[in-house]
């Protein structure tokens, strides 16, 4: 967390550094690129799709824990 004071009576909270580490420890199989936050879809359910495996749940977990710790 950059926690920034160079303008009086100011202060400006970023974290890049940290996203840029969580980026880093995605799988490569875990990539693409979206104009908006959310699809369309984002709520729909698909229950025929293929659950993933306890490996990507885990992951997923742990992921979304980071970003909560921090936010």
């Amino acid at each position: 967390m950059t926690i920034d004071y160079t303008i009086k009576g100011k202060v400006k909270i970023s974290m890049f550094e940290y996203i840029d580490i969580l980026l880093t420890e995605m799988p490569s199989d875990i990539n693409g690129v979206s104009k908006l936050a959310a699809a369309t879809h984002l709520f729909d359910l698909d229950y025929k799709a293929e659950k993933l495996k306890e490996a990507k749940v885990q992951f997923f977990h742990q992921l979304v824990a980071k970003i909560i710790y921090k936010s």
